[in-house]
């Protein structure tokens, strides 16, 4: 009746002519989404190529060298699946005669047919299409490659979040991680973990920032030639929004940076080389580790067991003047040591300039390294990188999908480029948002001609980390485990192994025998308690976000400031608000000077930090910085405490007359904010509180 409904609707608007194509349409899209017709990646790669109205200007994405536009969505109609025949299942299979073939009731079929699959929009994924799509395939999900009018359980982004308008379902990317790996954005969020735990974060070399910190660059170099005379140094420079190694080159001097106009318009991060690296067959190389960040609050972060390995296509030799410029020397980047005429294609893990990552350890261990070490400094690496991106993330995250308001959840799939040194202790290169998931590689067939070649070393890996990423995500699986947990109550009560409740339990678990164990470990919150003490800047990030005021501002204004000072009681006799006020627009004034994105005006994150180290330095002169700001954030927290207890036990007691409660300026407040304490109704003057030890 709904169906009908709809065609008659349809066919006043459109008529009936409309219709009939609407139908064709819909039959030849249901003829290419079937898994067995043909080669449905192919055919839905060539329609898309066809249509030249989706090319349009993007952020780029590592690796991506082609662009897979999706067509003009055409109007369909939906065509309802036919009712099984008699004596099949409701996915067309004949049913078994065996003993367990019992008459089937009404639950039962109910049941089968609320399972589902899940659904992934795939419109959007550009060069990992064809790593998702066998993906999918291998998980029995249901996949939409020009998008679909309902909403989908999944949206696969080849680039940001905002490739897509998204309010529910799960998205494979967070807001701002974009912003938050840019070399310039790592080395700040790095730097302040180095001036907190310089022995924790030492896994990152030396950084500057030009042009903002070319003058220091210069004289700290100086400065440590001076005292030491045999110090030899060599420095590598990569533009900020750089990729695949574009603009990167070695310096001997500072005298050597390109000047010239190029970092105005291009900012650069210049970086201590690391000239001693572990070799393998002479030849430098790095690691592609993909990690998984499932979720930023609370934080869960997966790596996946194996990764790959890029080799360098010419031998290595520490710099020298003569060998500065061998990019295929010194350069690990397999999008520039693909053009080097010693690049081995390889379908072996082992061989090629291009291997598994186990394959290495393989090779270490059979040489007596100690492999699980390895691993160990490896995952502390990662998780203390995370640690060092998430509060920016939150900021980020909670602008782009405020509290209280629809949005999708957020997971991503990060690459992180590792090399490792001759002693073994690996060393962060760069973190990418957009690491390359194509399957292929291009073959030059003849001069000029080329052709693109299934990757098997590629395919190995990186649809493993795409289907079990999904399988981590899978928004159905509770709901699967849920039945099969309400049927398995009533079997075990009756003790039949045969009967049908036997069966739908089997079915409801969406049985995985014929995949592979999972890829990805869990190593937070598994290890949370070895790197918890670490995450002071997020506790930071807290306060700033609780301070913000207005939903989806990511600075923090004048007003916002002053209650932060004034409601955390860090004002005194030596510092008035007066001072406070000055520190604000200093310190704001340096880092928007800084920044180049203006849209806003106010305190970021990074400027707020700079503030809370000053005050914790102030307060708490005679202890290390990382203990002066724990105690610090420690005051904090406990005084706005006290404020939420004081505005919960008032609006229990209805003295706020119904008013909610706010803070700072109308222009800034938010119902949720805690009460300062000049606003406190009269009923909070007879609670009494234990003195805070560090007030």
């Amino acid at each position: 009746m709904q169906r009908r409904n709809s065609e008659r609707e349809l066919a006043s608007r459109w008529g009936t002519e409309a219709v009939a194509a609407a139908k064709a349409q819909a039959a030849e899209r249901v003829r290419v989404d079937a898994g067995a017709a043909g080669e449905p990646e192919r055919r839905a790669r060539a329609e898309q190529a066809m249509d030249p109205a989706a090319a349009q200007p993007r952020a780029t994405e590592e690796g991506d060298a082609r662009v897979f536009p999706r067509p003009l969505p055409a109007l369909t109609v939906a065509k309802p699946k036919p009712a099984p025949a008699r004596g099949l299942w409701t996915h067309g299979k004949p049913r078994s005669k065996g003993r367990n073939c019992k008459r089937s009731s009404g639950r039962r079929s109910d049941e089968h047919r609320s399972q589902r699959p899940v659904t992934v929009d795939s419109s959007k994924a550009r060069t990992s299409l064809d790593a998702l799509k066998i993906s999918i395939r291998q998980l029995k999900w249901k996949e939409f490659p020009f998008g679909r009018r309902l909403p989908c359980d999944i949206y696969w982004h080849g680039v940001s979040f905002h490739d897509n308008d998204i309010f529910s379902g799960q998205v494979n990317k967070f807001p701002g991680m974009t912003e938050m790996v840019r070399k310039i954005t790592l080395s700040r969020a790095v730097r302040i973990m180095q001036n907190l735990f310089p022995e924790e974060y030492n896994f990152y070399p030396r950084s500057w920032i030009l042009p903002d910190e070319f003058q220091l660059f210069v004289a700290q170099v100086r400065m440590v030639k001076d005292g030491d005379p045999s110090w030899k140094p060599t420095f590598i420079v990569k533009p900020d929004g750089g990729c695949q190694g574009d603009g990167i080159y070695l310096i001997k001097d500072p005298s050597d940076i390109r000047l010239a106009g190029t970092l105005q318009s291009r900012p650069a991060v210049v970086q201590e080389y690391m000239c001693k690296p572990l070799l393998i067959d002479k030849l430098k190389f790095d690691i592609r580790l993909y990690v998984l960040l499932k979720s930023l609050d609370p934080l869960e972060i997966y790596i996946a067991k194996d990764g790959l390995s890029r080799f360098c296509t010419e031998p290595y030799q520490e710099p020298s003047s003569k060998n500065l410029h061998h990019v295929f020397m010194h350069l690990t980047n397999y999008s520039l040591n693909i053009h080097s005429s010693n690049f081995v294609h390889s379908d072996s893990t082992s061989t090629g300039s291009k291997r598994t990552f186990s394959s290495i350890l393989c090779r270490l261990s059979s040489k007596g390294v100690d492999i699980k070490k390895v691993w160990s400094d490896i995952i502390s690496l990662v998780i203390k990188t995370v640690i060092a991106l998430t509060p920016e993330l939150k900021v980020f995250y909670q602008s782009d999908i405020p509290a209280g308001r629809p949005g999708p959840t957020c997971f991503q799939i990060l690459g992180f480029d590792i090399l490792l040194m001759k002693n073994l202790k690996p060393i962060l290169l760069e973190v990418n948002a957009n690491p390359s998931m194509r399957i292929e590689h291009e073959q030059e067939l003849s001069p000029g001609v080329f052709e693109n070649v299934p990757s098997l070393v590629d395919e190995e890996v990186k649809v493993a980390v795409i289907r079990d990423t999904l399988r981590l995500m899978d928004p159905l699986k509770k709901k699967r485990e849920s039945q099969s947990q309400q049927l398995e109550k009533p079997l075990a009560a009756k003790d039949d192994p045969d009967s049908e409740l036997a069966i739908a339990s089997s079915g409801n678990a969406y049985s995985e025998a014929h995949l592979p164990s999972i890829c990805l470990k869990q190593v937070f919150p598994k290890y949370a308690k070895q790197f918890n003490y670490l995450r002071l800047v997020d506790r930071m990030a807290n306060l700033f976000i609780r301070f913000l005021g207005i939903k989806g501002s990511m600075k923090l204004g004048p007003t916002g400031f002053r209650t932060f000072i004034r409601n955390c009681k860090l004002s005194s006799s030596s510092l008035s608000m007066a001072a406070v006020d000055i520190l604000y627009i200093d310190i704001t004034r340096r880092w928007n000077s800084m920044t180049l994105d203006q849209r806003e005006s106010g305190m970021c994150l990074q400027a707020f930090v700079e503030a809370f180290f000053y005050l914790a330095q102030r307060k708490f002169k005679m202890l290390p910085l990382h203990e002066q700001v724990a105690s610090l954030i420690d005051l904090c927290e406990y005084h706005l405490s006290l404020l939420d207890e004081k505005r919960l036990v008032c609006s229990r007691s209805g003295m706020l007359g119904g008013r909610p409660a706010y803070i700072g300026s109308p222009q800034e407040a938010t119902p949720a904010a805690p009460l300062a304490e000049g606003n406190l109704p009269p009923c909070t003057d007879k609670l009494s509180h234990p003195r805070h030890t560090l007030s």
